[in-house]
């Protein structure tokens, strides 16, 4: 007689296929279309500019912001709920009780994309593209500590801080280099290993990778008016990576819950 899955066996089989489904409609690579039409007026410099500005909004956030974002995210509240859901789950071993962590987080995001649209197109709309940046950081950053509050996890360590970056890198990778940063981060995720990068590093890595995806539509979002259109980036991108954390958390999570179970059932000794 086949063996009945288990909750969590089952919660796993799902969370692969929705980070299989990620990676297959991720966007493609920046193609030919309006961003060549503008191509000619964007200053040579910009892109440079836009990484110089991503990295010290990264700085900035991470060294002395954090508390700030933490009253925003009610932080006690959801560490708090962390633990009735955890009680729950381990009560109940039920697949919905399993999914009460994801309603969690899928709450905040829902509300951290309405934030964002008003901010990008309010700038957007008085030609604000640059002033832009630590405002949308701000609220990409809260998005991504409320979903991991939301599974149980950090976010003020240098390690953890990095995995937030390489997430945030890999959620605008294409193609080949997707693949192989989200193998990375699965294979951090299964064996607990520390990231042989530093914390710098990977900030310029990350910024390399916002400032090359939003370097026309900042430019964009700087003309007033008309930088409504560049200002609405900020809901799409802000959607795409805050989905894209929600999926590795959510699988980082199960990870763990897998190996305790294996552990239960064939415990050392």
């Amino acid at each position: 007689m086949r063996e009945k899955q288990n909750p969590v066996e089952k919660e796993w089989a799902a969370v692969v296929k929705a980070e299989e489904r990620f990676l297959r409609h991720a966007m493609p690579a920046r193609t030919a279309g309006w961003q060549e039409k503008i191509t000619r007026y964007v200053p040579q410099k910009l892109e440079a500019t836009l990484h110089t500005a991503f990295y010290k909004a990264f700085e900035l956030i991470f060294d002395k912001g954090t508390p700030v974002i933490e009253k925003t995210c009610q932080k006690e509240k959801k560490e708090q709920n962390y633990k009735i859901n955890a009680y729950a789950a381990e009560v109940r071993a039920t697949r919905h009780a399993l999914r009460a962590f994801g309603r969690e987080a899928g709450a905040s995001r829902n509300l951290n994309l309405a934030v964002s649209a008003v901010e990008g197109v309010g700038m957007g709309f008085f030609g604000l593209g640059l002033p832009d940046i630590p405002l949308f950081l701000g609220v990409l950053l809260k998005s991504i500590y409320e979903v991991a509050l939301s599974y149980g996890y950090t976010y003020d360590t240098q390690e953890e801080q990095i995995f937030i970056l390489k997430l945030i890198e890999t959620a605008l990778s294409h193609g080949e280099q997707l693949a192989q940063n989200n193998m990375e981060l699965n294979l951090w995720m299964r064996e607990e290993r520390t990231f042989s990068i530093s914390r710098n590093e990977q900030i310029r890595r990350t910024s390399d990778a916002l400032a090359g995806e939003l370097l026309y539509l900042k430019f964009v979002q700087g003309l007033p008016v008309v930088g409504m259109v560049g200002g609405v980036s900020d809901m799409v991108y802000q959607k795409r990576i805050s989905d894209y954390a929600a999926v590795k958390y959510k699988r980082r999570f199960l990870e763990t819950k897998r190996k305790t179970g294996e552990e239960k059932r064939h415990p050392a000794g």
